[in-house]
């Protein structure tokens, strides 16, 4: 029997390319809603009690609006905003951290989706304040650089206007208030007892992120170099396909450049750690639509499914 699956926002960025990925599978069955009832309460009710799972591609306040429509106590959600992260009662869809992380997503009925700037900074700060490394209450920082589509429809839109601006064909950071909304998971994940000082930047291409966080080495819990990082990293993720970690004699890493695109269209997250013995960066890079988004929402429902983890993603 085919999983009925209703996509909550499938016009926006994320619900469209989930959309997508399931036109290759013969395993789900596809609620749709007609785009002039799309924000019609009533129907979205039906179709979200009629399916098993209820993805959620909405802002927050409609996401929350959403899990309040849930009568049917057999249907699951998979959110993909930032309402539920944090919340009691929410699996954090990030299975690669831990067994009970992977445990709670299995079989769990509410399941929130990582952000994607989130992503790449908990893939490297989980582990290390797990292994006590990075102290908790450590200074972190964090710069990243993201694909324009991350910014949704309406900044894609801009960005490929024939008319744009012409300081958009130039890097911009933002967020200079810090306060991103993913600070706030970021902190709460991982375990730290302060909030990270993040600086992250919109760049002039589609999609990819790379995400870095510098560490002084004599402020570390354990002494480590660049290549005893990069072990522990191997380790800490072995046996887990979505996350790759880069060799002492990586080609990309050896080149001197990381960059923003270098895994468009990969479901996966890379690793690499540069630097000396002084002063290292951990970098993660991925796609902001892949292991960032759509990608690890997917994931997420397959493991609920118990399929193949990888089922409809391209590793």
């Amino acid at each position: 029997m085919k999983t009925k699956i209703f996509i909550d926002g499938s016009e926006g960025t994320t619900g469209l390319r989930i959309h997508e990925r399931f036109k290759v599978r013969d395993d789900i069955e596809l609620l749709t809603i007609s785009s002039e009832l799309r924000k019609d309460v009533k129907e979205r009710k039906r179709l979200i009690n009629e399916s098993d799972i209820t993805f959620l591609c909405l802002p927050d306040a409609a996401a929350r609006e959403s899990v309040s429509l849930v009568e049917n106590e057999n249907v699951k959600i998979i959110d993909t905003s930032t309402a539920h992260r944090t919340e009691s009662g929410w699996a954090y869809g990030f299975p690669e951290l831990s067994k009970e992380h992977k445990e709670k997503i299995i079989n769990g009925k509410r399941i929130a989706v990582p952000g994607c700037y989130a992503s790449g900074f908990i893939s490297l700060v989980y582990p290390l304040v797990k292994g006590g490394i990075l102290p908790k209450d450590y200074p972190v920082s964090s710069f990243a650089v993201s694909g324009y589509s991350g910014a949704g429809k309406k900044t894609i839109a801009v960005y490929e206007g024939e008319n744009r601006e012409k300081e958009l064909a130039s890097a911009r950071e933002y967020a200079l208030t810090q306060q991103h909304k993913h600070l706030k998971e970021m902190k709460a994940i991982t375990g730290l007892s302060r909030t990270p000082l993040f600086s992250p930047i919109i760049d002039d291409y589609y999609s990819g992120m790379i995400v870095s966080v510098p560490l002084f080495s004599d402020l570390l819990g354990k002494k480590m170099t660049p290549e005893a990082l990069l072990e522990y990293f191997t380790e800490f993720y072995d046996g887990k396909p979505f996350i790759q970690v880069s060799k002492k004699d990586d080609k990309v890493a050896a080149s001197g450049f990381i960059a923003g695109n270098g895994l468009s269209g990969w479901d996966g997250l890379k690793i690499y750690v540069t630097g000396n013995e002084d002063r290292m960066v951990c970098t993660a890079q991925f796609d902001n639509l892949g292991k960032g988004a759509s990608g690890a929402a997917i994931q997420c429902l397959n493991l609920m499914l118990g399929c193949e983890e990888s089922k409809g993603l391209n590793l």
